[in-house]
């Protein structure tokens, strides 16, 4: 069993705290993901973690027993780096086994955690190559190899597909997925990509400034966002966000478009409150060509004009002019659409979001 539990946890250089006493449970056999934009503490709170950043307050637990003054040796943990940090003078073999060398451990039993491991990863053909014969994704396969025959009790990722392109960024993501599902142990990623964190991790932890802003499932920090930076920093595109006053039933928007205020949000806010409102491209589409909720009276249809498209194959991205700014949408079955042409474009206020304008928390959720 290998929950690894944050309590209070700070970091300091000098006068300069850059992790302000975050707390985070991570269940025995759970992925969990860190992300969030550059300089939010994600990847010097796995450090601390891992034992390569000294603790400034706070504990760490892994297993339930605090582990701030252990070495990283004794935290059965594994890392992979982005780096790679490979041997260039080794094979694959001997980089996968150097570790075990290192603590003694007998030759069978080497190869024999080294051939586990190979397999796992579909190693076996390389394993007599070294890593300048290798592609960028095989050498992450190297690495985390040399992870999973150390048999840890929680495998920490800094980062890992940062240095590989697309395709094979998919391919090794694949292969952590898979990695998870059998080896059932407990890891925590960090990356600054929302697209690994939604399709690999059980929760997400969400960063801001040395903060944690959200903890979630995938499917919570989307739909459910508990501030409006979670809700811009989740989502590709981004939510479509502006500026508000209520009047009565009527969202008066900065630009000075009105649209009606979702009756869910009635109870919640107050009349003359200034709120950020938000749609997903999702919930905004060409009238007839998106996934709407079941409620019909919750479309609001509007004529707009077509600013630019962005054709993805199985889906476009249509931009509009709405309140004196370009809003995005998501059109599925796509159809031919021309620069400046007016649509009827449907907003799915059932699906709206609404924060409060000073401290950008989430109302009505």
């Amino acid at each position: 069993m290998a929950p690894v539990t944050l309590r209070k946890l700070v970091k300091r250089y000098g006068a300069l705290e850059v992790v302000h006493g975050i707390d985070l449970e991570v269940k025995d056999r759970e992925f969990i993901a860190l992300v969030g934009p550059s300089g939010c503490g994600k990847s010097t709170t796995l450090r601390m973690i891992a034992g390569l950043e000294e603790v400034s307050g706070g504990t760490i637990e892994i297993g339930g027993k605090t582990v701030n003054d252990l070495p990283p040796r004794a935290r059965d943990i594994s890392m992979v780096f982005q780096s790679y940090a490979l041997y260039p003078h080794m094979t694959v073999a001997e980089n996968m086994g150097f570790s075990l060398k290192i603590a003694g451990r007998s030759a069978d039993e080497i190869k024999k955690r080294v051939a586990e491991a190979a397999t796992i990863l579909d190693l076996g053909h390389l394993l007599d190559r070294r890593p300048s014969q290798l592609s960028g994704g095989q050498r992450q396969r190297v690495a985390m190899g040399r992870a999973i025959v150390r048999q840890p009790e929680v495998f920490l990722f800094d980062e890992p597909l940062s240095n590989l392109d697309a395709k094979l960024r998919t391919q090794v993501r694949t292969e952590i997925k898979k990695l998870h599902a059998r080896m059932q142990a407990t890891m925590i990623y960090v990356t600054h990509d929302q697209v690994e964190a939604m399709t690999l991790s059980d929760r997400i932890v969400i960063m801001r400034d040395g903060h944690i802003e959200q903890v979630g499932t995938p499917e919570d920090v989307f739909s459910r966002p508990a501030t409006k930076f979670v809700a811009g920093f989740i989502g590709s595109p981004p939510m479509n966000m502006d500026e508000a006053t209520v009047e009565g039933d009527t969202l008066l928007l900065a630009g000075g478009a009105t649209l009606p205020l979702p009756p869910r949000f009635r109870a919640v806010v107050a009349d003359g409150q200034k709120v950020t409102f938000g749609l997903r491209p999702d919930d905004l589409y060409p009238t007839g060509h998106g996934l709407h909720a079941g409620d019909a009276s919750a479309v609001h249809e509007l004529t707009l004009p077509v600013s630019i498209t962005e054709p993805l194959g199985n889906e476009t991205l249509v931009f509009i002019q709405f309140n004196d700014r370009d809003w995005v949408s998501r059109m599925l079955n796509p159809r031919p659409l021309q620069t400046g042409q007016t649509i009827a474009m449907s907003f799915d206020l059932s699906r709206a979001h609404l924060f409060d304008a000073v401290t950008g928390k989430a109302l009505g959720a």
